[in-house]
């Protein structure tokens, strides 16, 4: 492809070798120049307007683009040169008369304050790696991997698994991968992965007609639309047939090794999906909201913030209980201690039947029906994000409502250990061990600490959060007490974990806020991988056993 005058090309950025990033950097702030050059400087907009609401006029002709990604280099590049030298860049666009952007909101989360977050730039000599791996790769330290880098073992898994899925020889083309990351995504409202993935597929070649509408994308990509939305929202109702349909559509059809790299895809987004709105992850500095080129107002937000979601630090970080620990919320996390005591003195003292055990998973699954938030309310799709599926309405419903009834998903019948894995290695090699790698690093995860408190055994308050979600889906361990799980998770905790499951796109900060009151952040997170994985791995299972009867 000819390269036009004044294009400005980011290759070289991501190498590790910083006289090939030396040289980039070079040619990218003499293509910038160049461009804002050409471009009429932009008049200050009159203080008695800057909170009007009225679209303020930027850099044209693309150069927005540009300078929003020179921001983000600015804030979010592992390597120094990379970081000086972008904001040098916008520093001589700025003395040309031409207006810059600057980030809107603080950090990347809005339920976490960016100082108790790892700054770009401050990580110590493993991270350091961590992150220029990360860079190198995708190109951007995402707000997902700044989040989740407060679990470096497992975020370096789960790099690992989204590199191989997405770039790594498989089935499925690279476009295709994208764009079924966007279907997955768009199931749950979830525009931040939606763009980070449009942009994607637009990189790998994908066809731009593609992305006005699932019914501009090949069929073979529609025949997929049906697994998607009942894998995401209602994953047992998939049954053989729903296989068989997609294997056996002769001019569209997917074979079994297609079928299974799309599936972990589906799961991956999902899930991942989850997990952006259960951290409250904010929009990416160079994307859509994560920036603006309104300068600051006197109260040093405006009007026009606040439509972009950024409510100004104070608001968006204020803690539900104030900066000192209240008796009410130290009290819980020793509630919480005391009762994991007792739990651990009865299992030793007297084991349950078989029967009882049953009894108390049924009054689980029953019970969790009834869980919700009073601010659980219907919201349509925008059209950007609902383009890319069918049936917006279709969404979560509890499986035994309106008397549907749907048996029981026996984990001795059907696991993973002991069949999806060998299913899913057997058909995408590899990934079956990257999966099952990700899946015990979340599950075992610990530090052995419960806020405050140090030398904690946690693994049954992480195994009740594990069996919680995978209850909700109908999923059974006939070896685990369910009655555990009302004395260790109270009602607002799980309100949060099943909207975070279920219906993540209507999590808040509120939510957030209102489960561990005396916790880390840092832990707050570590429930989420929990959710993810548990999430993924349930999706997984109710599809794999379909794969694995019509095998049969």
């Amino acid at each position: 492809m000819e390269e036009r005058e004044g294009e400005v090309r980011w290759d070289g950025l991501c190498s590790r070798d910083a006289a090939t990033r030396a040289a980039a950097l070079d040619t990218i702030g003499q293509a910038v120049l160049r461009r804002s050059e050409t471009v009429a400087p932009v008049a200050a907009v009159p203080p008695t307007r800057a909170a009007d609401g009225l679209p303020v006029p930027a850099a044209r002709d693309g150069l927005s683009e540009v300078l929003a990604r020179l921001l983000m280099l600015s804030k979010r590049c592992p390597f120094p040169d990379v970081r000086e030298k972008s904001e040098e860049i916008l520093g001589e666009v700025q003395e040309l008369g031409i207006r810059i952007p600057r980030p809107l909101g603080h950090g990347p989360s809005r339920f976490i304050p960016e100082k108790e977050t790892i700054q770009v730039g401050n990580e110590d000599t493993m991270m350091h790696a961590l992150f220029a791996d990360t860079f190198a790769t995708l190109g951007r330290l995402d707000n997902v991997t700044l989040v989740m880098v407060f679990h470096p073992q497992y975020l370096e898994s789960f790099l690992k698994t989204q590199h191989y899925l997405l770039q790594m020889d498989g089935p499925l083309p690279l476009h295709y991968r994208h764009y079924i990351g966007i279907m997955a995504a768009a199931r749950h409202q979830c525009s931040y992965l939606v763009n980070l993935h449009v942009n994607d597929f637009l990189h790998v070649g994908g066809d731009p007609k593609w992305l006005n509408g699932l019914e501009n994308a090949p069929q073979k990509l529609q025949n997929l639309g049906e697994l998607n939305k009942m894998l995401a929202h209602r994953p047992w109702l998939i049954t053989k047939e729903h296989i068989e349909q997609l294997l056996k559509t002769e001019e569209n059809s997917w074979s079994l090794a297609e079928l299974i790299h799309a599936v972990v895809l589906l799961t991956h987004y999902h899930s991942l999906a989850s997990f952006t709105f259960g951290c409250g992850i904010s929009p990416e500095i160079d994307c859509e909201g994560g920036h603006t080129f309104r300068p600051p107002s006197v109260s040093s937000y405006c009007i026009c913030d606040i439509t972009n979601g950024y409510h100004g630090v104070d608001e968006i970080h204020a803690s539900p209980t104030g900066s000192i620990p209240s008796t009410e919320s130290v009290c819980e996390v020793e509630a919480l201690m005391e009762k994991m005591k007792q739990l651990q003195e009865c299992r030793d003292e007297e084991e349950a039947s078989q029967e009882e055990m049953a009894t108390r998973f049924e009054r689980e699954k029953r019970e969790s029906m009834f869980v919700c938030s009073s601010e659980d309310e219907e919201s349509a799709p925008s059209r950007d994000v609902s383009r890319h599926f069918e049936d917006t309405s279709y969404g979560y419903k509890d499986f035994s409502r309106h008397g549907m009834h749907v048996p029981t998903f026996r984990v001795q019948d059907y696991s993973w250990e002991d069949h999806g894995y060998s299913l899913v290695n057997r058909l995408y090699p590899d990934v079956g061990q990257l999966l099952d790698e990700k899946f015990h690093i979340a599950y075992n995860l610990t530090y052995n600490t419960m806020a405050m408190h140090k030398d904690v055994d946690t693994s049954m308050l992480r195994r009740a959060i594990w069996n919680y979600i995978h209850c909700m889906f109908g999923i059974r361990y006939d070896d685990y007490d369910y009655g555990e799980i009302n004395q260790l998770l109270d009602r607002s905790f799980k309100v949060y974990i099943k909207t975070v499951v279920c219906t993540p796109e209507k999590t808040t900060k509120r939510m957030y806020d209102s489960f561990w009151r005396q916790f880390e952040h840092s832990e707050k997170v570590h429930v989420n991988l929990l959710l993810v994985e548990a999430r993924m791995q349930a999706e997984l299972l109710y599809a794999l056993r379909a794969i694995t009867r019509y095998m049969t």
